[in-house]
């Protein structure tokens, strides 16, 4: 599931200082020539390619950067102090484009990569550097250049970190609107949602994830029925499934054969993907009396045998979602660091992505085998991410 998240920031490299003009002054020596240091270098704006950052929300906030000016030179020959380098971090994968003349500047496609966008000024000259034979006492000196300044666009293909997984009005909506600023359609009646949602929850500088809401499947959505595997597909790219549980079904169904059902399309579509670390998340507990909600939800664990972690919300109220949020913050920082250190898994992950890609692509080959001309358009459509924007929650 891949959309672009991007942000226009403004960098500038410092100034360089400017030249002294100076003399050396010293008793019994009437005349001890120039002595004027030289300016010290601006500091330059550096991009560098971080992997535990995934989306531009730090850039949506503050969108002026500038890096550190050079101090000007000073007599008896002392060079200014040069401006500290300015180094922003941007997630693996940035494209850097210069906003007004469209050029890509760069790609930081790896780890720690790094790429200078803006040059910081060179230092002025001071008057020692101007002495000659002939001109014993200049008085001419240079002021620092100016630092560049840049209008630059960062673009990102996201991926979404979590994906949410449930039949239509199991309350997945309502959950990104009340973890994220993303403001989706909500209703009571099926399929509200159309199209995927994209929303980024900020747990704290540096620390979000990608959360997606996938339109509710039905049963038979792996054949195809509802919207199909148009939208199912979009689960293989994500790392986490949490799966919303309706504790009162306004259709008076059970809550145990409504997710044994989503499990089992799960399975139907991609057993790699129904093996993927997925959470119980029961929702609307608003709707239950407070005494008997333990007992309500013991027994939906109970009977689904669920081996994986299980939270309970009410994404209505809000009740529960700061601790989901905290979790998922927590599990998707433990998988990074456990990759980094150890590279088997990452080629494991890389393998599961591989893997899923491929049967969701079998699945699809599949009904299009199987459908009347015209009829398997949506199962087909790989390109069903129109219209998704990237939207952020401020921290706090």
């Amino acid at each position: 599931m891949k959309f672009v998240d991007e942000a226009v920031i403004t960098v500038e490299a410092g100034k360089g200082g400017n030249g002294c003009l100076g003399f050396r002054r010293e008793k019994y020596i009437p005349r001890g020539g120039p002595d004027g240091g030289d300016g010290g270098d601006g500091g330059s704006v550096w991009l560098i390619a971080d992997n535990a950052l995934n989306t531009m929300v730090d850039y949506r906030y503050k969108r002026r950067f500038k890096a550190e000016s050079g101090q000007g030179g000073r007599g008896a020959n002392c060079t200014g102090h040069g401006g500290l380098d300015l180094e922003l971090k941007v997630p693996v994968g940035t494209t850097v484009i210069d906003e007004d003349t469209g050029e890509i500047i760069g790609d930081l496609t790896g780890e720690d990569a790094r790429l200078l966008v803006a040059q910081g000024g060179f230092h002025g000259l001071g008057n020692t550097r101007f002495k000659s034979s002939t001109n014993q006492a200049p008085r001419q000196t240079t002021n620092g250049s100016p630092g560049e300044a840049r209008r630059l666009r960062l673009e990102l293909k996201v991926l979404a970190d979590v994906g949410l997984l449930g039949l239509p009005n199991a309350g997945k909506s309502t959950l990104i609107r009340a973890i994220s600023a993303a403001r989706p359609r909500v209703a009571d009646y099926p399929f509200t949602t159309l199209t995927p949602n994209l929303g980024v929850v900020t747990v704290g500088k540096y620390r979000s994830f990608v959360v997606a809401d996938i339109p509710g499947l039905i049963e038979g959505a792996s054949e195809g029925a509802g919207l199909g595997i148009r939208f199912l597909k979009h689960l293989t790219r994500t790392r986490l499934l949490l799966h919303l549980a309706d504790v009162a079904p306004v259709d008076g169904s059970e809550v145990v054969a409504n997710t044994n059902a989503i499990i089992g399309e799960l399975e139907r579509f991609s057993p790699t993907l129904a093996a993927r670390e997925r959470w119980l998340v029961i929702n609307k507990i608003d709707l239950l009396e407070k005494e008997g909600r333990d007992a309500v939800t013991d027994t939906i664990v109970d009977e689904l045998a669920w081996q994986g972690r299980v939270f309970v919300i009410s994404a209505a109220t809000g009740e529960g979602t700061a601790e989901l949020c905290s979790a998922i913050m927590e599990h998707i920082e433990t998988v990074r660091e456990r990759e980094q250190e150890n590279p088997e898994l990452a080629d494991r992950e890389r393998e599961d992505q591989a893997a899923m890609q491929r049967e969701a692509r079998q699945r699809v080959a599949a009904l299009r085998g199987r459908a009347k001309p015209g009829a398997g358009e949506d199962a087909d459509d790989e390109d069903g991410d129109d219209g998704v924007e990237v939207i952020y929650v401020p921290e706090g």
